[in-house]
């Protein structure tokens, strides 16, 4: 008999690990849509367009950890 299992694996934070996928997924798509945003668009939230392209470029995973509670 064969037992089905569950891919939600315990990660450092205690959450498992599709909850931390999608939440990775999540940081990429914010990431890329900050990428995006316009010169006031920017200017209103307080951010440089070397901020926001610095911020844009960095890897879903690099993300601090308090990000995922």
């Amino acid at each position: 008999m064969l037992r089905a299992f569950r891919l939600a694996l315990p990660g450092p934070s205690g959450r498992g690990f599709l909850s931390r996928m999608r939440r990775i997924g999540a940081i990429r798509r914010e990431r890329a849509a900050l990428g995006r945003l316009d010169d006031a668009q920017l200017h209103d939230i307080g951010v440089t367009r070397a901020e926001a392209t610095a911020e844009a470029r960095r890897p879903a995973w690099d993300a601090p950890e308090r990000w995922y509670r």
